[in-house]
């Protein structure tokens, strides 16, 4: 597998590793609300964001619905294709061997977008 495939999966974890040590070095427990006011204005803040990125994908009323519709199935046809693409690269003995590095990687990156960060969101909760 390509390096870049590698470090890009792990990029969470180094991060969170980095600042886990920055705390651990300043003592800091990085940004935590002092009292429930500050603790319910980040909620907002959360939900407003969510919110946006919700209105954001969903279009707008002037948008056809067929429109989106198409824009809503691209991530899960695009993911299956390339998934499909790299079963069948994988079985196949006529692919040169540079193009199944690629697919390769490529199918390694969907997976780790469907896959890997709430996998390792789920580890991260666990601790």
């Amino acid at each position: 597998m390509d390096p870049i495939t590698l470090l890009t999966a792990f990029v969470p974890m180094i991060t969170d590793g980095a600042r886990g040590l920055i705390n651990k070095f300043t003592g800091g427990d990085g940004a935590k609300p002092a009292n429930a006011e500050e603790a319910i204005k980040l909620i907002d803040a959360d939900i407003r964001k969510l919110e946006a990125i919700a209105k954001l994908d969903g279009g707008n009323e002037n948008t056809s619905q067929w429109v989106s519709n198409v824009r809503a199935l691209q991530r899960p046809c695009a993911a299956l294709l390339i998934v499909l693409t790299w079963i069948g690269v994988t079985f196949s003995s006529v692919v040169n061997a540079e193009v199944a590095m690629i697919v390769s990687n490529l199918a390694a990156s969907v997976v780790f977008y469907l896959f890997g960060d709430r996998t390792y969101m789920h580890f991260k909760k666990d601790k």
